[in-house]
């Protein structure tokens, strides 16, 4: 079983791999296609809006949006989004 130091140190090695701008860019790809064919106007907004959003978060808060954990993975979520 590993420590919780361990898997905290592996979780931050995994959040240095990827850049503000790469994990803004996963999340608009997501978002775009969420939105796709469920795109209401009334209450969702553009995906210009979403991403100029995304520029006022801190790192930790744009990981956190992409509600990744040990079950599925930050590596997973981009290789899927990016």
């Amino acid at each position: 079983m590993q420590s919780f130091k361990h898997i905290l140190m592996k979780f931050e090695h995994n959040l240095m791999n990827y850049t503000r701008e790469q994990l803004i860019d996963a999340l608009c790809a997501e978002y775009d296609f969420l939105c796709h064919d469920d795109f209401n106007p009334d209450v969702d907004p553009t995906l210009d809006e979403y991403m100029d959003s995304l520029q006022n978060y801190t790192y930790e808060q744009l990981v956190e949006e992409t509600c990744t954990d040990e079950g599925y993975t930050l590596k997973e979520y981009m290789d899927n989004w990016l």
